[in-house]
């Protein structure tokens, strides 16, 4: 459990996030309704009057899950990139908590505390217009928030471990670029990744993007099976403790002195 130093951190963050929040949830919310809006409403229909995606769903509940959790992974690649950045090297707002009795997990912690907050609340309103929209086959989808938040979290930790390396931010470019949207295209949120040249089709298996874009539309669809589900989890629940142990011992040499 996180301790007191983490929560207060946390709760810092959130305040700060009551000051941005409007514009944090075009991002988070907003553009992934309209990618659901443009590419499960206008697109979906042709898929669906041709051969159609595998299990014989709709293409619209075939795209909506996948979509729930690509947006966490974003919204927990962008929290974890610039923020944390700055927040050693420009604001020095971790130097300044680091004055207290808290130490550098304390600062993971209460940062992986407020990914999950963010990812957690833009998941579920995102779930609420999936619902609207008809988009879902089983009451298990509510399930997929927090497949979402651990898929977030899964993508937070190497981030910041990334970002507690770097004196300039050029790299986050690069992150976005050649990670984030090739994931973001190719890991099976819009498309089986059985469809990908079998090296790529590999390496989409090993990303936790689409281990959580599974599970969860396993779970929307109503089709999960007890022990996909369990290796789905256990795979996106290890990936994070490595790197959150990878992150905090970064966030350790860069500010303990």
């Amino acid at each position: 459990m996180p301790g007191a130093a983490a929560v207060s951190f946390f709760r810092q963050r959130l305040t700060a996030h009551r000051h941005y929040w409007r514009s944090s949830a075009i991002g988070s919310v907003l553009e992934p309704v309209l990618f659901l809006a443009a590419m499960g409403l206008t697109l979906g229909t042709l898929v669906d009057r041709g051969p159609g995606v595998p299990g014989g769903a709709g293409y619209l509940a075939f795209l909506a899950p996948g979509l729930l959790v690509a947006a966490a992974m974003q919204t927990a690649t962008g929290e974890s990139s610039y923020p944390v950045l700055g927040a050693i090297k420009w604001d020095r707002v971790y130097e300044a908590v680091l004055a207290t009795p808290a130490r550098a997990v304390d600062l993971l912690a209460g940062h992986l505390l407020y990914v999950g907050f963010r990812v957690t609340t833009s998941a579920t309103a995102f779930l609420v217009v999936l619902l609207l929209f008809g988009a879902a086959q089983s009451p298990l989808v509510v399930l997929a928030v927090p497949v979402a938040l651990l898929t977030g979290l899964a993508f937070a930790a190497p981030v910041t471990a990334m970002a507690a390396r770097l004196e300039e931010d050029a790299a986050f470019a690069a992150l976005q670029r050649f990670l984030v949207v090739p994931l973001f295209l190719f890991s099976g949120t819009f498309f089986p990744v059985s469809q990908l040249p079998a090296a790529l089709e590999w390496f989409a298996y090993a990303t936790p993007l689409w281990h959580g874009v599974t599970l969860a539309r396993e779970l929307a669809l109503g089709t999960v099976d007890g022990g996909s589900a369990l290796l789905h989890l256990g795979y996106l629940l290890a990936w994070t403790a490595a790197w959150a142990a990878l992150a905090a011992r970064a966030l350790q040499r860069r500010l303990v002195r």
